[in-house]
Formats: C-alpha cells, structure tokens, sequence
C-alpha cells in the first residue's frame, strides 16, 4: 500500500472527515534536509471533522500524530490544516 493510500486510510478511520486531502509535496523538497529520496517524506493534510469540534490546534495536531502511528516515522515534515 502507498503512503498516501495508509495515510488516507488511518485518517478515515480515525475522524470520519467531512472532507480530506493528502497531498504528497516531496518534490518540492527534492534534494532539501529531510529529502530521504523516498518521493513520500513531505505531505499536506486537510482536515474538516466533527471529532476536532472543542479542541484546541496542539491536541489536534495530537489527534492525527496519534492516528497515523508508526507512519509519523516515515514522514519528515507534514502540514496540517484541521478544523470541525
């Protein structure tokens, strides 16, 4: 399975979001610190579900990291935009 593919999945599973996109921006951070040549080392994440209703960014950001679990592993940097 891609990581883009896992990412979706855990997040769907974890939020039910009304809306959600993955977006893999490695190549724009071809050859930059962080870049492993792995083509999925960068992602964008959007966001918009009932279960970040009430809490505030940094338990959000929580949320998610906790979500993908041992996938944060892989991931050098990852943006997120989360809202209810």
């Amino acid at each position: 399975m891609s990581m883009e593919a896992t990412i979706r999945e855990r997040l769907q599973a974890a939020f039910d979001p009304r809306e959600m996109q993955v977006i893999n921006d490695s190549a724009s951070h071809a050859g930059h610190a962080g870049d492993d040549g792995s083509g999925e080392s960068h992602w964008k994440v959007a966001i918009r579900a009932e279960a970040f209703a009430g809490k505030g960014r940094v338990e959000r950001h929580r949320m998610v990291h906790t979500a993908l679990g041992d996938v944060m592993d892989r991931i050098h940097a990852l943006s997120l935009d989360l809202d209810d």
